[in-house]
């Protein structure tokens, strides 16, 4: 895709770019992701927001530490989902923005849910997409906002997904063993999966598998992603511009 021509953007915000090293809501850097998205929305791009911190938001809160069993982590999602919802309103409020909560699991995804997502980015609304923690069970859960932020890509063809992580993107291993930031990466093979190990983040539920496993369905459905630093300002924008920056899945 020709650089300046993504008009349909889905940001994926992990667990560990949101969260502080503390382990308390990472507010700072919220709000900086907020400005830069703002200043999307202002340029007439469609931008929607997966959001991870629910259940580390909810936890603080209500003093579990990290939640272990399936109902501790359902309640830690229904307390901290209201909490951060509040702090997107209050980013989005400062640029003149209403943001909508949206919660899925993947029948919403199959079924109704993108009639209601087109509807509110034609009136300039930012969707605040989360799966329905509380709710899900295994035979409807998508399990990690990864997929979830691909699937919704998907539905909606969307240009391209933007990951924000904990690195500065995908790291492949040379003929020396040495680690590299790969710029970029045409297809899923075997290498790349290797690559990925294991699930790498202590606070997220997914690692580069799920960020592999999204890239897979963004790449099948004619969709860019690029995992970035969630990190460091400007790399959204740069993202979102077509600039080469974190590593690209592209076709």
């Amino acid at each position: 895709m020709a650089k300046n021509t993504y008009q349909t953007i889905i940001l994926k915000i992990g667990s560990s770019t949101l969260t502080s090293a503390a382990g308390k809501l990472d507010l700072t850097n919220l709000k900086r992701i907020v400005a830069e998205v703002a200043a999307l929305v202002k340029e007439q791009k469609k931008v929607m927001i997966v959001t991870s911190g629910a259940i580390v938001t909810g936890s603080e809160k209500l003093g579990l530490g990290k939640p272990k069993t399936i109902p501790e982590k359902q309640a830690a999602a229904a307390v901290g989902q209201a909490l951060l919802m509040r702090q997107y309103d209050k980013a989005f409020e400062e640029f003149g923005l209403p943001v909508a909560q949206i919660l899925l699991t993947r029948d919403d995804i199959n079924t109704n849910a993108k009639n209601c997502l087109m509807t509110l980015l034609r009136e300039s609304v930012v969707p605040i997409i989360n799966e329905n923690d509380t709710v899900a069970v295994d035979e409807i859960k998508i399990g990690d906002n990864d997929n979830l932020a691909a699937l919704t890509a998907e539905m909606v063809g969307a240009d391209i997904l933007i990951i924000l992580t904990d690195i500065d993107g995908f790291y492949m291993t040379n003929e020396e063993g040495v680690p590299y930031l790969a710029a970029e990466i045409n297809q899923i093979t075997p290498e790349v999966k290797d690559a990925a190990g294991h699930p790498s983040t202590q606070l997220g539920t997914g690692g580069m598998i799920t960020k592999l496993q999204a890239a897979e369905i963004c790449l099948k459905a004619g969709i860019e992603m690029t995992i970035v630093n969630g990190r460091k300002p400007g790399l959204i924008t740069d993202a979102a511009a077509g600039h080469s920056v974190g590593t690209r899945f592209v076709v």
